[in-house]
């Protein structure tokens, strides 16, 4: 399965993914895909809905280096218990591309996910690393960056997601994008696979 980066307003974006009952070798693959996409993209983390698959599993490097291996991280099933502080800094997306705006989130943040082998880990985060992992886990939960801003600032980005509202209409009636029928139809079978 060849994986791409979906655009807002895909509906795959907004579907709230299912937990994973196991790793193996096909998810392995996806997840390196996934790590060439964001590196590609010059991201720092992506979400598997953002690849039109409905699991619970992001990938994540702070240091957005595809050399720097050891910063590579893998969250499958996160769950974020608790946070502190609030700090507000300027997000962006590989699914809106070229849309930045100022979103506040915890400063601090504990976390509990599996990694590649099975295993489970759980850690503190903060700063950077911590705005990573709450941005990705709403993706898993349907949530955009967009949806946390401000009246004020959502309106400052309108126009652009209009534009890729426009796109996104366009494809389909050009036949080049799957109907919302079809997207949940392959969604759901996904999920299926893996139940």
């Amino acid at each position: 399965m060849k994986l791409e980066i979906v655009h807002y307003p895909h509906p795959a974006l907004r579907h709230v993914s299912k937990n994973l009952k196991r790793v193996d070798a096909e998810l392995r693959d996806m997840v390196a895909q996934m790590f060439e996409l964001m590196y590609a993209h010059e991201g720092v983390g992506l979400a598997a809905n953002q690849v039109d698959l409905p699991y619970r599993l992001f990938v994540a490097n702070p240091t957005g280096d595809s050399q720097n291996k050891e910063a590579e991280q893998v969250f499958i099933n996160p769950v974020i218990s608790s946070g502190k502080g609030q700090m507000e800094g300027d997000e962006g997306c590989l699914s809106i591309p070229g849309v930045t705006a100022p979103v506040v989130r915890k400063e601090k943040i504990a976390v509990e996910a599996y990694d590649l082998t099975g295993q489970t880990f759980q850690g503190e985060l903060e700063g950077l690393f911590a705005r990573i992992v709450q941005h990705e886990t709403d993706h898993l939960d349907g949530t955009l960056f967009i949806d946390r801003l401000s009246p004020a600032q959502a309106a400052e980005v309108r126009d652009a997601l209009e534009e890729f509202e426009i796109d996104f209409t366009s494809k389909r009636d050009c036949g080049e994008m799957p109907t919302d029928e079809q997207i949940a139809t392959r969604l759901a079978e996904l999920e299926q696979l893996r139940a």
